[in-house]
Protein backbone atom coordinates (compact mmCIF):
# COMPACT_ATOMS: atom_id res chain seq x y z
CA UNK A 1 0.00 0.00 0.00
CA UNK A 2 1.12 3.46 -0.32
CA UNK A 3 -0.16 6.85 -0.35
CA UNK A 4 -1.38 8.89 -3.14
CA UNK A 5 0.36 12.15 -4.39
CA UNK A 6 -2.71 13.76 -4.85
CA UNK A 7 -5.67 12.88 -2.91
CA UNK A 8 -3.55 11.15 0.02
CA UNK A 9 -5.01 7.72 0.61
CA UNK A 10 -3.62 4.36 0.67
CA UNK A 11 -3.97 2.58 -2.76
CA UNK A 12 -3.24 -0.14 -3.40
CA UNK A 13 0.13 -1.27 -5.57
CA UNK A 14 0.92 -4.29 -7.90
CA UNK A 15 2.63 -6.98 -5.94
CA UNK A 16 5.69 -8.31 -8.30
CA UNK A 17 6.25 -11.56 -8.33
CA UNK A 18 9.64 -13.25 -9.88
CA UNK A 19 8.64 -14.63 -13.21
CA UNK A 20 8.93 -18.31 -13.49
CA UNK A 21 11.29 -20.02 -16.88
CA UNK A 22 8.03 -20.58 -18.41
CA UNK A 23 6.42 -17.61 -20.66
CA UNK A 24 3.91 -15.48 -18.40
CA UNK A 25 0.33 -15.64 -19.69
CA UNK A 26 -0.87 -11.63 -19.77
CA UNK A 27 -4.19 -10.44 -20.18
CA UNK A 28 -4.42 -8.80 -23.86
CA UNK A 29 -6.79 -6.17 -22.67
CA UNK A 30 -4.57 -5.32 -19.96
CA UNK A 31 -1.12 -2.79 -20.89
CA UNK A 32 2.49 -4.53 -21.16
CA UNK A 33 5.02 -3.22 -18.45
CA UNK A 34 7.91 -3.39 -20.79
CA UNK A 35 10.43 -2.23 -16.93
CA UNK A 36 13.03 -4.62 -15.79
CA UNK A 37 13.10 -6.03 -12.58
CA UNK A 38 15.54 -3.14 -11.07
CA UNK A 39 13.35 -0.68 -12.30
CA UNK A 40 10.30 -2.13 -11.09
CA UNK A 41 12.23 -2.61 -7.40
CA UNK A 42 13.64 1.32 -7.86
CA UNK A 43 10.13 2.39 -8.40
CA UNK A 44 8.49 0.63 -5.33
CA UNK A 45 11.18 1.80 -3.32
CA UNK A 46 10.41 5.54 -4.58
CA UNK A 47 6.72 5.16 -3.46
CA UNK A 48 7.38 3.79 -0.42
CA UNK A 49 9.99 6.44 0.60
CA UNK A 50 7.99 9.16 -0.19
CA UNK A 51 4.97 7.97 1.82
CA UNK A 52 7.21 7.38 4.77
CA UNK A 53 8.23 11.15 4.52
CA UNK A 54 4.95 12.45 4.30
CA UNK A 55 4.03 10.26 7.09
CA UNK A 56 6.48 11.43 9.13
CA UNK A 57 5.79 15.27 8.14
CA UNK A 58 2.00 14.79 9.31
CA UNK A 59 3.11 13.22 13.00
CA UNK A 60 6.00 16.14 13.21
CA UNK A 61 2.95 18.64 12.51
CA UNK A 62 0.63 16.96 15.17
CA UNK A 63 3.66 16.88 18.05
CA UNK A 64 4.97 20.25 18.60
CA UNK A 65 8.68 20.48 19.83
CA UNK A 66 8.81 24.43 20.42
CA UNK A 67 5.72 25.30 22.27
CA UNK A 68 5.14 29.06 22.87
CA UNK A 69 5.94 29.25 26.85
CA UNK A 70 3.25 32.35 26.77
CA UNK A 71 0.50 30.09 26.05
CA UNK A 72 -1.35 26.92 28.06
CA UNK A 73 0.90 27.71 30.51
CA UNK A 74 1.00 23.99 33.39
CA UNK A 75 -0.50 21.87 30.16
CA UNK A 76 1.03 18.55 28.42
CA UNK A 77 2.16 21.07 25.55
CA UNK A 78 3.72 24.08 27.77
CA UNK A 79 6.64 21.02 29.87
CA UNK A 80 6.85 19.84 26.48
CA UNK A 81 8.30 23.28 25.15
CA UNK A 82 9.81 23.91 28.44
CA UNK A 83 11.36 21.04 28.46
CA UNK A 84 13.05 21.06 24.68
CA UNK A 85 14.09 25.23 25.90
CA UNK A 86 16.37 23.25 29.13
CA UNK A 87 17.75 21.27 26.86
CA UNK A 88 19.16 23.15 24.67
CA UNK A 89 20.10 25.72 26.97
CA UNK A 90 21.69 22.98 28.68
CA UNK A 91 23.49 22.10 25.33
CA UNK A 92 24.33 25.78 24.43
CA UNK A 93 26.11 25.67 28.24
CA UNK A 94 28.43 22.30 27.49
CA UNK A 95 29.89 24.25 24.64
CA UNK A 96 30.36 27.40 26.53
CA UNK A 97 34.34 28.18 26.29
CA UNK A 98 36.40 28.09 30.00
CA UNK A 99 37.79 30.74 31.77
CA UNK A 100 41.43 29.93 32.02
CA UNK A 101 43.86 32.47 30.74
CA UNK A 102 45.36 32.74 27.35
CA UNK A 103 48.92 32.77 27.48
CA UNK A 104 49.70 36.17 25.15
CA UNK A 105 52.45 36.15 22.97
CA UNK A 106 56.30 36.34 23.86
CA UNK A 107 57.78 39.73 23.77
CA UNK A 108 60.94 38.70 21.28
CA UNK A 109 64.08 40.06 22.14
CA UNK A 110 65.60 43.50 21.76
CA UNK A 111 68.25 42.13 19.35
CA UNK A 112 65.16 39.74 17.51
CA UNK A 113 63.11 42.79 17.15
CA UNK A 114 66.31 45.08 15.88
CA UNK A 115 66.27 42.37 13.37
CA UNK A 116 63.04 42.37 12.24
CA UNK A 117 63.03 46.31 12.05
CA UNK A 118 66.35 46.54 10.28
CA UNK A 119 64.49 44.16 7.36
CA UNK A 120 61.50 46.17 7.11
CA UNK A 121 60.21 49.37 4.86
CA UNK A 122 59.31 51.95 6.93
CA UNK A 123 57.09 54.84 5.56
CA UNK A 124 58.31 58.19 4.50
CA UNK A 125 55.78 59.58 7.16
CA UNK A 126 57.76 57.70 10.20
CA UNK A 127 61.46 58.54 9.16
CA UNK A 128 61.92 55.69 6.34
CA UNK A 129 64.51 54.30 8.07
CA UNK A 130 64.97 50.39 6.48
CA UNK A 131 68.31 48.51 6.28
CA UNK A 132 70.85 47.50 9.14
CA UNK A 133 73.19 50.32 10.74
CA UNK A 134 76.90 49.07 11.10
CA UNK A 135 79.33 50.23 13.82
CA UNK A 136 82.48 51.28 11.76
CA UNK A 137 84.87 48.62 12.04
CA UNK A 138 88.47 48.45 12.12
CA UNK A 139 88.48 48.60 8.17
CA UNK A 140 87.25 52.36 7.75
CA UNK A 141 90.31 54.45 8.40
CA UNK A 142 88.65 58.30 9.30
CA UNK A 143 90.08 60.81 6.82
CA UNK A 144 92.31 63.68 7.84
CA UNK A 145 90.18 66.26 6.12
CA UNK A 146 86.07 65.96 4.87
CA UNK A 147 85.63 68.14 2.13
CA UNK A 148 83.02 70.89 3.18
CA UNK A 149 81.23 72.82 0.87
CA UNK A 150 82.85 76.49 0.01
CA UNK A 151 79.63 78.07 1.09
CA UNK A 152 76.46 78.08 2.58
CA UNK A 153 73.72 80.20 2.25
CA UNK A 154 70.85 79.96 5.35
CA UNK A 155 67.81 81.78 6.15
CA UNK A 156 68.39 83.50 9.93
CA UNK A 157 65.00 85.10 11.48
CA UNK A 158 65.18 87.78 14.42
CA UNK A 159 63.49 86.50 17.34
CA UNK A 160 61.49 88.65 20.07
CA UNK A 161 63.73 90.09 22.49
CA UNK A 162 66.72 89.02 20.13
CA UNK A 163 70.07 90.78 19.49
CA UNK A 164 71.36 91.00 15.75
CA UNK A 165 74.64 89.53 16.50
CA UNK A 166 73.56 86.95 18.48
CA UNK A 167 71.45 85.90 15.64
CA UNK A 168 74.65 86.03 13.08
CA UNK A 169 76.43 83.83 15.50
CA UNK A 170 73.95 81.46 16.13
CA UNK A 171 73.52 81.10 12.30
CA UNK A 172 77.12 80.56 11.87
CA UNK A 173 79.16 83.91 12.13
CA UNK A 174 81.86 84.46 13.88
CA UNK A 175 81.67 86.99 16.61
CA UNK A 176 84.18 89.64 15.32
CA UNK A 177 82.50 89.39 12.01
CA UNK A 178 78.63 89.45 14.06
CA UNK A 179 79.79 92.19 15.84
CA UNK A 180 81.13 94.10 12.96
CA UNK A 181 78.10 93.71 11.16
CA UNK A 182 75.93 94.95 13.80
CA UNK A 183 77.60 97.93 14.05
CA UNK A 184 77.58 98.80 10.25
CA UNK A 185 73.49 98.66 10.66
CA UNK A 186 73.14 100.66 13.74
CA UNK A 187 75.38 103.09 11.97
CA UNK A 188 72.29 102.84 9.19
CA UNK A 189 69.09 102.22 11.11
CA UNK A 190 68.10 102.00 14.85
CA UNK A 191 68.14 98.63 16.15
CA UNK A 192 65.18 99.17 18.07
CA UNK A 193 63.21 99.63 14.41
CA UNK A 194 64.03 96.23 13.11
CA UNK A 195 60.77 94.64 14.09
CA UNK A 196 60.92 90.73 15.36
CA UNK A 197 60.78 87.96 12.64
CA UNK A 198 62.75 89.66 10.16
CA UNK A 199 64.49 87.43 7.78
CA UNK A 200 67.70 87.88 6.81
CA UNK A 201 69.87 86.36 3.97
CA UNK A 202 73.29 84.88 4.95
CA UNK A 203 75.87 83.81 2.86
CA UNK A 204 78.56 81.80 4.53
CA UNK A 205 82.26 81.24 3.68
CA UNK A 206 85.29 79.10 3.88
CA UNK A 207 86.86 78.93 6.96
CA UNK A 208 89.76 80.08 8.22
CA UNK A 209 91.51 77.03 9.97
CA UNK A 210 89.81 74.24 10.39
CA UNK A 211 87.01 74.31 13.17
CA UNK A 212 87.03 77.84 12.78
CA UNK A 213 83.52 79.82 12.16
CA UNK A 214 82.76 80.75 8.48
CA UNK A 215 83.66 84.08 7.34
CA UNK A 216 80.34 86.31 6.92
CA UNK A 217 80.42 87.06 3.28
CA UNK A 218 76.87 88.83 2.39
CA UNK A 219 73.55 89.01 4.27
CA UNK A 220 70.64 91.21 2.99
CA UNK A 221 67.40 91.82 4.23
CA UNK A 222 64.55 94.56 4.46
CA UNK A 223 65.46 97.22 7.37
CA UNK A 224 62.79 99.19 7.10
CA UNK A 225 59.58 99.31 4.72
CA UNK A 226 61.21 101.99 2.60
CA UNK A 227 64.72 100.17 3.06
CA UNK A 228 66.80 97.44 2.16
CA UNK A 229 70.71 96.83 3.64
CA UNK A 230 73.19 94.72 2.20
CA UNK A 231 76.88 93.89 3.76
CA UNK A 232 79.58 92.82 1.32
CA UNK A 233 82.81 91.09 2.08
CA UNK A 234 84.96 93.04 -0.91
CA UNK A 235 88.46 92.52 -0.43
CA UNK A 236 88.31 91.04 3.00
CA UNK A 237 86.54 93.61 4.41
CA UNK A 238 82.91 93.98 4.94
CA UNK A 239 80.39 97.16 3.48
CA UNK A 240 77.19 98.33 3.93
CA UNK A 241 75.11 99.15 1.17
CA UNK A 242 71.85 100.90 1.63
CA UNK A 243 69.01 100.37 -1.42
CA UNK A 244 65.78 103.06 -1.11
CA UNK A 245 62.71 101.21 -2.12
CA UNK A 246 59.96 103.20 -4.30
CA UNK A 247 56.60 103.84 -2.13
CA UNK A 248 53.37 104.91 -3.25
CA UNK A 249 51.36 106.38 -0.86
CA UNK A 250 48.22 106.56 -2.62
CA UNK A 251 45.32 106.04 -0.16
CA UNK A 252 43.09 102.80 -0.99
CA UNK A 253 39.37 103.44 -1.91
CA UNK A 254 36.51 100.31 -2.68
CA UNK A 255 33.12 100.78 -3.45
CA UNK A 256 30.76 98.87 -4.16
CA UNK A 257 27.02 97.56 -3.49
CA UNK A 258 26.20 96.54 -0.27
CA UNK A 259 23.89 93.59 -1.44
CA UNK A 260 22.84 90.95 1.39
CA UNK A 261 26.29 91.42 3.42
CA UNK A 262 27.97 94.72 3.52
CA UNK A 263 31.21 92.75 5.26
CA UNK A 264 30.53 90.34 2.44
CA UNK A 265 30.64 92.57 -0.32
CA UNK A 266 33.44 95.13 0.79
CA UNK A 267 35.67 92.29 1.10
CA UNK A 268 34.57 90.63 -2.46
CA UNK A 269 35.52 94.35 -3.54
CA UNK A 270 38.67 93.56 -2.16
CA UNK A 271 39.08 95.41 0.81
CA UNK A 272 41.64 94.26 3.49
CA UNK A 273 39.82 92.80 6.73
CA UNK A 274 41.58 95.50 8.84
CA UNK A 275 39.72 98.27 6.53
CA UNK A 276 36.51 97.05 6.40
CA UNK A 277 36.41 96.40 10.17
CA UNK A 278 37.05 99.82 10.69
CA UNK A 279 34.64 101.48 8.12
CA UNK A 280 31.78 99.53 10.22
CA UNK A 281 32.49 100.72 13.63
CA UNK A 282 32.87 104.38 12.35
CA UNK A 283 29.39 103.85 10.38
CA UNK A 284 27.72 101.74 13.18
CA UNK A 285 28.77 104.92 15.60
CA UNK A 286 26.20 106.96 13.35
CA UNK A 287 23.54 104.75 11.79
CA UNK A 288 22.09 101.62 12.56
CA UNK A 289 23.77 98.74 10.16
CA UNK A 290 20.40 96.78 10.79
CA UNK A 291 18.03 99.51 10.16
CA UNK A 292 19.40 102.57 8.33
CA UNK A 293 21.33 100.19 5.41
CA UNK A 294 19.50 98.86 2.44
CA UNK A 295 20.85 96.21 -0.02
CA UNK A 296 20.77 98.86 -2.77
CA UNK A 297 23.11 101.42 -0.82
CA UNK A 298 26.72 102.08 -1.73
CA UNK A 299 29.24 101.79 0.54
CA UNK A 300 32.38 104.01 0.19
CA UNK A 301 35.43 104.33 2.19
CA UNK A 302 39.02 105.08 1.90
CA UNK A 303 42.00 104.16 4.16
CA UNK A 304 45.59 105.05 4.10
CA UNK A 305 47.45 102.49 1.96
CA UNK A 306 51.19 102.03 1.45
CA UNK A 307 52.87 99.53 -0.54
CA UNK A 308 56.87 99.71 -1.86
CA UNK A 309 58.32 98.29 -4.95
CA UNK A 310 59.72 95.26 -2.98
CA UNK A 311 55.86 94.12 -2.91
CA UNK A 312 54.90 94.85 0.66
CA UNK A 313 52.00 96.92 1.51
CA UNK A 314 50.07 98.72 4.58
CA UNK A 315 46.76 99.49 5.17
CA UNK A 316 46.49 102.22 7.81
CA UNK A 317 43.83 104.30 9.25
CA UNK A 318 40.43 104.80 8.06
CA UNK A 319 40.39 108.00 6.04
CA UNK A 320 37.10 108.13 5.10
CA UNK A 321 34.41 106.31 5.86
CA UNK A 322 30.82 107.06 2.90
CA UNK A 323 27.30 105.39 2.20
CA UNK A 324 25.13 106.74 -0.81
CA UNK A 325 21.15 105.99 -1.41
CA UNK A 326 20.89 106.80 -5.20
CA UNK A 327 22.69 110.48 -5.83
CA UNK A 328 22.00 111.53 -2.08
CA UNK A 329 24.98 110.78 0.79
CA UNK A 330 23.65 108.96 3.88
CA UNK A 331 27.08 109.41 5.62
CA UNK A 332 29.93 111.27 5.07
CA UNK A 333 32.43 110.81 7.61
CA UNK A 334 36.28 112.50 7.45
CA UNK A 335 39.13 111.85 10.18
CA UNK A 336 39.94 114.88 11.23
CA UNK A 337 41.86 116.87 13.74
CA UNK A 338 45.22 116.02 16.16
CA UNK A 339 42.30 113.31 18.41
CA UNK A 340 41.42 111.35 14.67
CA UNK A 341 37.67 111.89 15.51
CA UNK A 342 35.61 111.57 12.47
CA UNK A 343 32.96 114.62 11.18
CA UNK A 344 30.39 114.47 9.26
CA UNK A 345 31.00 116.64 6.28
CA UNK A 346 27.45 117.54 5.86
CA UNK A 347 27.21 119.58 9.70
CA UNK A 348 31.32 120.29 9.42
CA UNK A 349 30.78 124.27 10.99
CA UNK A 350 27.04 124.56 10.84
CA UNK A 351 24.68 124.26 13.22
CA UNK A 352 21.53 122.21 13.77
CA UNK A 353 18.45 122.51 15.84
CA UNK A 354 16.87 118.36 16.54
CA UNK A 355 15.94 115.89 18.73
CA UNK A 356 18.86 113.82 19.12
CA UNK A 357 18.94 110.07 20.25
CA UNK A 358 22.17 109.14 22.26
CA UNK A 359 22.20 105.42 21.57
CA UNK A 360 21.65 103.72 17.83
CA UNK A 361 18.39 101.81 19.14
CA UNK A 362 14.80 101.40 19.20
CA UNK A 363 12.65 103.69 21.94
CA UNK A 364 11.02 100.70 24.08
CA UNK A 365 9.29 103.50 27.13
CA UNK A 366 8.44 106.61 26.89
CA UNK A 367 8.01 109.75 29.69
CA UNK A 368 5.42 109.26 32.13
CA UNK A 369 3.88 106.99 34.82
CA UNK A 370 3.86 103.41 33.71
CA UNK A 371 3.73 99.94 35.69
CA UNK A 372 7.03 99.15 36.90
CA UNK A 373 8.83 95.85 35.56
CA UNK A 374 10.73 94.92 38.22
CA UNK A 375 9.62 96.85 41.33
CA UNK A 376 5.94 95.74 40.44
CA UNK A 377 3.66 99.35 40.76
CA UNK A 378 2.68 102.09 38.75
CA UNK A 379 5.56 105.04 39.44
CA UNK A 380 6.79 107.94 37.21
CA UNK A 381 8.75 107.02 34.59
CA UNK A 382 11.19 110.42 34.50
CA UNK A 383 12.68 109.38 30.92
CA UNK A 384 12.98 107.58 27.67
CA UNK A 385 14.34 103.82 27.41
CA UNK A 386 15.92 102.84 24.16
CA UNK A 387 16.75 99.16 23.47
CA UNK A 388 19.94 98.25 22.47
CA UNK A 389 22.82 95.84 22.28
CA UNK A 390 24.95 95.15 24.96
CA UNK A 391 28.24 97.59 24.92
CA UNK A 392 26.55 99.65 22.24
CA UNK A 393 28.32 103.58 22.35
CA UNK A 394 26.23 105.92 24.17
CA UNK A 395 26.65 109.61 22.76
CA UNK A 396 26.86 112.73 24.06
CA UNK A 397 23.75 114.81 22.48
CA UNK A 398 25.16 118.24 22.94
CA UNK A 399 28.96 119.78 24.45
CA UNK A 400 28.69 120.07 28.33
CA UNK A 401 30.67 119.14 31.38
CA UNK A 402 30.34 115.85 33.12
CA UNK A 403 29.04 116.36 36.64
CA UNK A 404 28.47 112.73 38.10
CA UNK A 405 30.02 109.59 36.61
CA UNK A 406 29.67 106.71 38.64
CA UNK A 407 27.30 104.31 40.75
CA UNK A 408 23.84 106.18 41.19
CA UNK A 409 21.46 103.80 43.19
CA UNK A 410 18.94 101.99 40.96
CA UNK A 411 20.22 104.14 38.22
CA UNK A 412 23.17 101.47 38.26
CA UNK A 413 26.35 103.33 36.13
CA UNK A 414 25.10 106.99 35.33
CA UNK A 415 26.23 109.68 33.73
CA UNK A 416 24.97 113.63 34.06
CA UNK A 417 26.11 116.24 32.08
CA UNK A 418 25.57 119.90 32.06
CA UNK A 419 24.84 121.89 29.18
CA UNK A 420 24.36 125.48 30.44
CA UNK A 421 21.44 127.52 30.66
CA UNK A 422 19.28 125.26 33.27
CA UNK A 423 19.81 122.26 30.74
CA UNK A 424 21.28 118.91 31.62
CA UNK A 425 20.93 114.90 30.66
CA UNK A 426 21.95 112.38 32.23
CA UNK A 427 22.28 108.64 31.24
CA UNK A 428 21.62 105.45 33.08
CA UNK A 429 22.24 101.35 33.36
CA UNK A 430 25.55 101.87 31.43
CA UNK A 431 27.81 98.64 31.59
CA UNK A 432 30.77 101.43 31.48
CA UNK A 433 31.82 104.78 32.40
CA UNK A 434 34.37 106.32 29.24
CA UNK A 435 34.03 110.35 31.27
CA UNK A 436 35.33 111.55 34.60
CA UNK A 437 33.64 114.14 36.91
CA UNK A 438 34.57 117.85 35.55
CA UNK A 439 36.09 116.68 31.81
CA UNK A 440 34.20 118.52 28.89
CA UNK A 441 32.60 117.01 26.32
CA UNK A 442 31.29 117.62 23.05
CA UNK A 443 28.53 116.88 20.76
CA UNK A 444 28.31 112.97 19.79
CA UNK A 445 31.89 112.00 21.93
CA UNK A 446 31.12 108.40 23.33
CA UNK A 447 30.36 108.95 27.30
CA UNK A 448 29.66 105.44 27.77
CA UNK A 449 28.32 102.32 26.63
CA UNK A 450 25.59 100.54 27.04
CA UNK A 451 24.92 97.61 30.36
CA UNK A 452 21.98 96.69 32.58
CA UNK A 453 23.09 97.42 36.10
CA UNK A 454 21.14 98.82 38.49
CA UNK A 455 17.29 98.06 38.57
CA UNK A 456 17.31 96.81 34.75
CA UNK A 457 15.96 93.86 33.22
CA UNK A 458 17.93 93.65 30.36
CA UNK A 459 20.82 96.00 28.59
CA UNK A 460 18.98 99.34 27.59
CA UNK A 461 19.72 102.87 27.87
CA UNK A 462 17.64 105.26 30.18
CA UNK A 463 17.97 108.59 29.23
CA UNK A 464 16.50 111.59 30.88
CA UNK A 465 16.65 115.60 30.51
CA UNK A 466 16.46 118.32 32.89
CA UNK A 467 15.12 121.85 32.91
CA UNK A 468 16.16 123.91 35.63
CA UNK A 469 16.31 120.91 37.93
CA UNK A 470 13.11 119.55 37.10
CA UNK A 471 12.65 116.38 34.13
CA UNK A 472 10.82 117.10 31.19
CA UNK A 473 10.19 114.45 27.96
CA UNK A 474 13.06 113.76 26.26
CA UNK A 475 11.41 113.89 23.06
CA UNK A 476 10.27 117.17 23.39
CA UNK A 477 13.62 119.20 23.55
CA UNK A 478 15.76 120.17 20.92
CA UNK A 479 19.83 120.84 21.35
CA UNK A 480 21.56 122.71 18.98
CA UNK A 481 24.80 121.24 17.91
CA UNK A 482 27.51 123.52 16.33
CA UNK A 483 31.02 122.50 14.90
CA UNK A 484 33.62 124.06 16.82
CA UNK A 485 36.50 125.05 13.74
CA UNK A 486 36.74 128.26 12.51
CA UNK A 487 36.89 129.31 9.03
CA UNK A 488 40.57 128.40 7.87
CA UNK A 489 39.65 125.07 9.53
CA UNK A 490 36.55 124.40 7.28
CA UNK A 491 38.05 125.46 4.44
CA UNK A 492 41.26 122.70 4.89
CA UNK A 493 38.34 120.13 6.02
CA UNK A 494 36.74 121.02 2.75
CA UNK A 495 40.08 120.88 0.64
CA UNK A 496 40.86 117.37 2.38
CA UNK A 497 37.75 115.94 1.59
CA UNK A 498 37.57 116.93 -2.20
CA UNK A 499 40.93 115.71 -2.52
CA UNK A 500 40.15 111.97 -0.99
CA UNK A 501 36.77 112.18 -3.56
CA UNK A 502 39.41 112.34 -5.92
CA UNK A 503 40.74 109.14 -5.35
CA UNK A 504 39.39 106.70 -8.32
CA UNK A 505 38.54 103.24 -6.27
CA UNK A 506 41.49 100.86 -6.81
CA UNK A 507 44.01 103.05 -8.15
CA UNK A 508 46.45 101.95 -5.56
CA UNK A 509 46.44 98.46 -6.62
CA UNK A 510 48.04 99.36 -9.84
CA UNK A 511 51.12 98.60 -10.96
CA UNK A 512 53.78 100.50 -9.35
CA UNK A 513 56.26 100.02 -11.70
CA UNK A 514 53.73 101.59 -14.12
CA UNK A 515 53.32 104.10 -12.15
Amino acid sequence: MFRGHDSGDFVPYPAYRMPAAAAVLADPAEPQFSLSLPEHLAQAWHFRAASARRWLTARYHQFDMAHDLAEEIGSARWFRGAGVMLGLSIAALSFWPDFSALEAAVTPERSVRDEFRSQMIMPISLGSESGRRMAATSAVQPIANAPERPSIKLTAVLGEGDSFARMLQRAGVGAGDAAQASQMIAAQVPMSSISPGTKVEVLLGKRGAPGAPRSLDQLQFRARFDLDLAVKRQGGTLSVTALALPVDSTPLRITGLVGSSLYRSARAAGAPIKAVQQYLQTLDAHLSLDSDIAPTDRFDFIVSYKRSAGGESEVGQLLYAGLDRGDKPLAQLLRWGDGGQFYEASGMGAQRSATYAPVAGRLTSGYGMRFHPVLGYSRMHAGVDFGAAWGSPIYAVSQGVVNWAGPHGGHGNYVKLDHGGGMATAYAHMSRIAVVPGSRVSAGQVIGYVGSTGISTGPHLHYEVYQNGRSVNPLSVKFTVAAQVDEKQLAAFKVRLAALKKVAPGAALKSLAAK
